[in-house]
């Protein structure tokens, strides 16, 4: 049983910050309103809400468009460098996490006031480190590969904000991902591309170059209504002096994890058997996997199942890959016009020269990031006749 200032800590008003990619904040906003979250703030590459520690827990459960939960520790402004450690002195380090836990500093620093960016980060590790030697007599252990906690600084100017972040490990590390193939799509990209496509969660969902089957598994467990991070375990906020493990079990508990069957079809293709073997492999570690059907066969061999449905699909961009993208591209493109018409087909790609040779128009275009790669998300609708329709 939660103690009194469990309890208290439970429903204290937080200023939440939650991190995602550039170009999938509104859809993170779209995600935040279906869960029940109204009053949205959107901000570069994140979205900013009040919630409780209730909300924190939720939260990372059930967001699949975001990186990491953050919690607002001190807001400020510096004249001064000494200002930072100053400040960071006042606050009551070790009220947020014990002395046996190892910490890091991580952030993004925006100012003139500091000529190397790494020297504000050791400046609010020395501060949290004087803190607990003041106040318990002992210093927690530095750990920049795998902390146990994580401070995020953000310096912009002469604004500082100091966070907790509460997800710890990138929330796109979901804990279903037993094999990955040589050039995988991010998890939460995956689920973010889903959302901008406005799959309806009823119609067939294909992907032809589906890998190690992250889109599928996005997609099932979105249509299943099962957080994609159901299979994950670890979460820094588990780390935290006020963590209330009744609450996370309640929460948990009360979480969607099974189904009898899946609202729609979602079916995966790929040329290599060894890339379906390894999508196999991670769906079987679901709920969801014996729903989703998958099979090794080309593209141009795909026979559509349904009159109309929902395409997305990453196929090789070509950077890593090694392929004639222009060729795979065009093979593509006719295989698009002359068998599935009537569907939607929304394709990731960072290769501009295999877009175009895909030779249809697309209605729309979306700037995303796969990693580090600038990649375009674009739709191409096709309709009786899509063969005369020119290319970009």
């Amino acid at each position: 049983m939660a103690n009194s200032s469990q309890i208290k800590d439970s429903e204290k008003s937080l200023t939440i910050t939650i991190k995602t990619f550039f170009g999938l904040e509104q859809v993170l906003t779209e995600e935040l309103n279906e869960l029940g979250y109204k009053d949205v703030q959107l901000l570069n590459r994140a979205v900013q809400i009040k919630g409780t520690w209730n909300d924190v827990y939720f939260l990372n459960l059930h967001l699949r468009c975001a990186i990491a939960v953050l919690i607002q520790v001190r807001q400020f402004q510096i004249k001064t460098e000494d200002d930072l450690y100053k400040q960071c002195l006042k606050i009551k380090w070790h009220e947020y996490f014990k002395v046996d836990k190892s910490f890091s500093v991580r952030g993004a620093i925006f100012s003139d006031f500091f000529k190397n960016s790494q020297y504000p980060i050791l400046v609010v590790k020395d501060a949290i480190v004087d803190t607990f030697r003041n106040a318990v007599g002992d210093r927690p252990d530095v750990n920049t590969k795998s902390p146990q906690i994580v401070i995020d600084l953000y310096v912009n100017n002469n604004q500082v904000t100091l966070s907790l972040n509460t997800s710890g490990l990138p929330l796109f590390q979901r804990g279903y991902r037993q094999a990955v193939g040589e050039a995988p799509l991010n998890e939460v990209v995956a689920a973010g591309l889903i959302r901008l496509s406005g799959w309806d969660r009823k119609s067939t969902f294909l992907d032809p170059f589906c890998g190690s089957g992250t889109l599928l598994i996005e997609a099932a467990l979105l249509a299943a209504g099962i957080p994609s991070n159901i299979e994950r375990q670890h979460y820094a906020f588990k780390n935290l002096a006020n963590y209330d493990d009744a609450l996370w079990n309640k929460l948990y508990d009360e979480t969607q994890k099974r189904i009898t069957k899946l609202p729609c079809r979602i079916i995966g293709y790929d040329i290599n058997d060894e890339m379906v073997i390894k999508a196999r492999r991670n769906l079987r570690a679901l709920p969801i996997g014996r729903f989703v059907e998958t099979a090794s066969e080309p593209f141009e061999r795909i026979k559509k199942p349904e009159d109309s449905g929902m395409i997305i699909t990453n196929p090789p961009y070509g950077e890593r890959m090694g392929e004639n993208i222009e060729e795979l591209y065009e093979g593509f493109g006719n295989w698009m016009k002359s068998e599935m018409s009537g569907w939607r087909c929304w394709v990731i790609s960072s290769s501009e020269s295999g877009f175009k040779s895909i030779g249809l128009k697309p209605s729309k275009k979306i700037r995303l990031y796969n990693g580090d790669l600038e990649c375009s998300f674009r739709l191409f609708e096709l309709y009786e006749g899509s063969k005369k329709n020119p290319s970009l």
